[in-house]
């Protein structure tokens, strides 16, 4: 991602096609190494691209992706018995300990 990133920044800085060399050097300006096999494959595979175009085959990708709405509600719906149990039996063991520490003073207290 973050060579991807750097490709962005060359390109949005003026850099039609960036080189290996500009994203090195985007990347080495924040202290991130660069990994060489890493950036041949993200230079291959956006060689030639037009940015623009990118970023809209992107956007139909993600927009077919379900984002949760109708689709979590039901999920979440048959969640939230379990952690209401969840809850009740946590309250349970904090009064039980609790008791259990009321008792460890015997009534008194060591400076009282």
């Amino acid at each position: 991602m973050r060579y991807v990133a750097a490709y962005l920044l060359a390109v949005l800085g003026g850099k039609a096609s960036p080189a290996s060399g500009d994203i090195e050097k985007i990347l080495s300006s924040v202290g991130i190494e660069v990994d060489g096999e890493k950036l041949k494959k993200v230079l291959g595979e956006l060689n030639g691209k037009s940015i623009e175009d990118l970023i809209s085959q992107g956007r139909e990708k993600l927009s077919s992706m379900p984002v949760g709405g109708a689709a979590a509600a039901p999920a979440a719906a048959a969640a939230a018995p379990a952690a209401a149990e969840e809850k009740k039996e946590s309250k349970k063991e904090e009064k039980k300990q609790e008791s259990d520490s009321e008792d460890d003073d015997m009534g008194f207290g060591l400076f009282d």
